[in-house]
């Protein structure tokens, strides 16, 4: 970072998430050896008959759980590739308005999330549906360890619920499906040929005011020979939403080619867990009764209204751990 030059276009941002990465582990080693003293310190005066050093030293063993708690997640988070920020695609299923609204509750409850963890989310595309829900959304998610906290979502998500679009009040079964991928940067190199790609402009369908709406300042690129697609109508400019579209197209590819190798060690391995998006990974049940459930990890809520609400810490975790005891 000493080098000559290496602010003036702001630095390597892969180098700068790096060192704040090691800075944390530093100040979580700290943190934790800190109270450890502090507790030995309190047993020392509870020996020797300080009658209040025994509930002080209880209350800094119980912080010292809740330190090491923190610890061993970040030791779960070891993936070169969960610094990096997580771009995040959500696609109903079948079902029509039921399961584009269903996509949206999912959009909010991943926005949520990641404002309440104090990360930026910034919504690259939303298609909106025809009464109600959305057709497709995509969002990048930044902060230290996005894609890491969030790489577990990828899959089908299924909700129970009474549908508000039902007349007869009916019990409804809605599906949507979530993929998430690590947005890489220059020092990985996925090579496209410009020969390979469709590029086709169009009327941005979202917010935005009058000028996105009467230009076709929304770009959409199709790899050809995967037949994956990227696009982007946040931006004002048809350049910025072409480049932003190249960078979601590279980090579709990157966490293809990725999720290929780790199907093919989970099979040389002789695990029976599916390993990919057509897996449905939670049911968000409403009615009859309510409880939000991961089919991987076991982890359950009660409150799942809450759980739509953004509070996914358990889950993440959950997915942290159990993973990392399937390996």
């Amino acid at each position: 970072m000493s080098v000559p030059g290496f602010w003036d276009e702001g630095g390597d941002q892969g180098l700068l998430r790096e060192r704040r990465g090691l800075t944390e582990r530093v100040d979580l080693d700290k943190a934790f050896q800190d109270l450890l003293d502090e507790a030995e310190a309190f047993l020392e005066l509870a020996d020797e008959g300080e009658s209040e050093a025994l509930a002080e030293a209880e209350s800094a063993l119980a912080q010292l759980g809740d330190q090491l708690d923190a610890y061993e997640i970040r030791l779960l988070l070891g993936d070169p590739d969960d610094v990096r920020p997580a771009l995040i695609d959500i696609h109903p299923g079948a079902g029509g308005t039921e399961s584009q609204d269903w996509a949206a509750m999912l959009l909010r409850m991943y926005v949520r999330f990641a404002e309440a963890g104090g990360y930026s989310v910034e919504v690259i595309d939303e298609t909106p549906g025809e009464e109600a829900g959305i057709k497709s959304a995509t969002i990048r998610v930044e902060g230290q360890y996005a894609f890491g906290y969030l790489k577990g979502e990828s899959g089908v998500h299924r909700l129970v619920r009474i549908s508000p679009y039902d007349a007869a009040s009916r019990r409804h079964t809605s599906f949507a499906s979530v993929a998430v991928a690590p947005e890489i940067d220059d020092t990985i190199d996925i090579d496209l040929d410009e020969k390979d790609l469709r590029i086709d402009t169009y009327r941005s369908s979202g917010a935005g005011g009058q000028h996105v709406n009467v230009t076709d300042s929304a770009v959409r690129i199709t790899h050809v020979p995967t037949g994956l697609v990227a696009q982007s109508q946040a931006e004002r400019s048809q350049h910025r939403n072409k480049a932003m579209a190249l960078t979601v197209l590279r980090a579709r590819l990157y966490e293809r080619e990725r999720q290929n190798r780790e199907a093919e060690m989970a099979e040389k391995q002789g695990e029976k867990k599916e390993i990919g998006f057509g897996s449905q990974i939670r049911s968000y049940v409403l009615h009859p009764y309510q409880m939000a459930k991961d089919h991987r990890t076991e982890v359950e809520r009660g409150n799942v209204m809450g759980v739509l609400d953004g509070a996914l810490q358990p889950f993440v975790e959950g997915y942290l751990k159990w993973r990392a005891g399937a390996k």
